[in-house]
């Protein structure tokens, strides 16, 4: 006797098993339900396969593991915002002014939202990087000018990084600073260059997990829930020098450049990877992404809100305001919230540092092969996109510099946030321009 199938939309599949989109289209291309998907979205299952899924998926940890599983570029993106210098830029700031700036991991989310899945669907739909996209509508100089900036904000930003990474390490095995360094940026550079793109995104996402140590130090320090909510929704505003370029230093933190060519460009991988595995159609593909990016951007911001908790739950409260990087809010953490915030802390600077700084270094080469003309991607090898490479390992190595040059990377640091913070309002006008053009001219063309 046959079995009795059943032709479902993917979305009633996923309403079916209650579970997001994204993660109902990967239990199928990953065999775990043995049904048939095809390029347009429909799902031809037996009841039996169904009556297995809903089995599978019943238990929460098994169900949250698949959809972390389920994820990528939008998830990826979104943990990288909280790369060593961030948590650097918000320990300075949550231990210099209390929990007045809180209220922006909760308001700047709609915003990232916007604009990375803006970035997302630039990607998806043009098969391009941003840098490529943006040449198309406006002069080679205004696009070489803001690769330009764009790159000169990563290294900075990977010379904290690596220097922060070095430190916090520093703190928990006494080895020497000047190794560390070097072995970080040598240990990342092979990395970005020898390990496949299929694993390699795997190991960008793994390393995301890093950042709950950020949330579990909050819930350590026993912070006052109530004061905090309050100020979460109600910003308290203060027009003062100190306050007002923390907001812009904290908003070029979070509103990241280099997340919008990263996230573009991820995206035009997965777009070749996706093929690989097996088509959908764009509606499908964009309504997974959305899935993934809301995940990434709350992820990250949800750290940012922590970060902040932490540092002016413990340091603030005792007085202890100037904080110039994430590793001396580790070390000061220690004496007052004890052995666990601190070690929690410490590690997760080094965790986050491996993400970020792959691609910082990462977004800067693919906004340059872009404008170049080069061949581009992590998907090739080393032979087959050299000036990709080059370009990647000559931002981390001048990075690295940056800490043996005299050159204060924190104070790099602090004042390239202020400068993504004042590029970063007329860049997001013009995507949010160049990606409504490209999703009109897209709608016309189905």
């Amino acid at each position: 006797m046959e079995k009795e199938e059943k032709l479902l939309t993917l979305s009633e599949f996923r309403k079916e098993l209650n579970i997001p989109l994204v993660l109902a289209r990967k239990l199928i291309s990953w065999g775990i339900v043995e049904g048939t998907l095809a390029v347009d979205g429909t799902i031809r299952v037996t009841e039996e396969e169904l009556l297995e899924a809903k089995e599978i998926i019943k238990n929460p940890w098994r169900k949250g593991y698949l959809y972390f599983k389920s994820l990528g570029p939008g998830l990826i993106t979104g943990a990288a915002d909280d790369d060593p210098g961030g948590i650097g830029t918000y320990s300075s700031v949550g231990a210099a002014l209390g929990l007045k700036i809180i209220w922006l991991s909760l308001w700047l989310l709609p915003l990232m939202l916007a604009v990375q899945e803006t970035c997302a669907r630039i990607g998806i739909i043009t098969n391009r990087g941003l840098a490529g996209v943006l040449k198309k509508h406006y002069t080679k100089k205004l696009v070489a000018l803001i690769v330009l900036l764009l790159i000169i904000a990563n290294i900075a930003n990977i010379g904290a990084d690596l220097g922060a990474m070095a430190a916090a390490t520093k703190l928990l095995v006494n080895f020497n600073f000047v190794l560390l360094a070097i072995f970080y940026a040598v240990i990342i550079i092979l990395i970005e260059i020898l390990i496949p793109y299929q694993l390699y995104s795997k190991i960008l996402k793994w390393l995301t997990l890093s950042l709950v140590a950020y949330i579990i130090t909050g819930f350590i320090v026993h912070p006052e829930w109530w004061t905090i909510i309050k100020e979460a929704i109600i910003p308290d505003l203060v027009f003062k020098k100190e306050y007002l370029f923390a907001v812009v230093a904290v908003f070029g933190t979070t509103i990241s450049p280099y997340l919008f060519f990263w996230q573009t460009s991820e995206e035009v991988e997965e777009n070749v990877e996706i093929e690989r595995t097996g088509p959908v159609t764009q509606e499908v593909r964009i309504a997974q992404m959305r899935t993934d990016v809301k995940s990434g951007m709350v992820f990250s911001n949800l750290v940012f809100f922590f970060i902040i908790v932490t540092t002016a739950s413990v340091l603030f409260k005792n007085g202890i305001n100037d904080i110039g990087s994430a590793e001396q809010a580790a070390q000061a953490l220690r004496p007052l919230a004890g052995d666990k915030a601190f070690l929690l802390f410490t590690l997760g600077i080094v965790g986050t540092g491996l993400l970020a700084v792959p691609i910082l270094a990462g977004s800067g080469a693919y906004a340059l092969s872009e404008l170049m003309n080069w061949k581009e991607g992590l998907a090739k090898k080393y032979s087959q996109a050299k000036s990709f490479y080059l370009v990647i390992t000559i931002s981390i190595l001048v990075g690295l510099g940056l800490n043996f040059l005299g050159v204060e990377p924190i104070k790099a640091l602090y004042y390239s946030a202020f400068l993504n913070g004042i590029i970063a309002a007329p860049l997001l006008f013009v995507i949010m321009v160049v990606g409504n053009d490209d999703l009109y001219r897209w709608r016309r063309s189905q």
